[in-house]
């Protein structure tokens, strides 16, 4: 991914409000953020209790959206996160939601699924746990490719009705 400035991540997103815009906490290590090792950029808001950010290059452009995470705790055992497709204890998993962008957001529609709740995705495909012995590195090379794939999927589904001119 790209790097990109704060103004631009704030620029990237398709399905925020005014207020929403202006409210936008950055990681606190954005400065230090290694985009070259980032196939999609993701954070939980430091300040807002609940909210988190996706931004995926798409069209050769970042595009963003903004997350809301269901609120109180699963009861499930464990969980898998639909994006890195990793199998997560019950509570590091949650229904994260985000309002469609253009007109189906304003009329209230929205699109959801399961994510890490810290949003780490892109790190936990990348957490290398010992290779089997009948284990090829192809194997976590897919596993990288197809979280960015379905991260990019999401974001798709967010602009699907809209497709909005930026």
């Amino acid at each position: 991914m790209r790097a990109l400035t704060e103004n631009e991540v704030r620029d990237a997103f398709i399905n925020a409000t005014p207020d929403e815009l202006r409210v936008i906490a950055m990681p606190h290590d954005f400065v230090l953020t290694d985009w070259d090792h980032l196939d999609f950029f993701a954070w939980r808001d430091p300040r807002t209790r609940g909210r988190g950010y996706v931004i995926a290059e798409r069209d050769g452009e970042p595009t963003g959206v903004v997350l809301r995470a269901a609120e109180g705790q699963s009861r499930a055992r464990s969980a898998m996160c639909n994006l890195c497709h990793t199998m997560q204890p019950g509570d590091q998993v949650s229904l994260f939601t985000a309002r469609k962008a253009g007109a189906a957001g304003e009329q209230g529609d929205t699109v959801g699924t399961y994510m890490c709740v810290d949003l780490s995705c892109h790190e936990t495909v990348r957490l290398a746990a010992p290779l089997a012995p009948s284990e090829i590195r192809a194997s976590v090379d897919r596993r990288i490719d197809g979280t960015k794939r379905r991260t990019e999927e999401f974001v798709d589904r967010v602009r699907e009705v809209a497709d909005i001119a930026r």
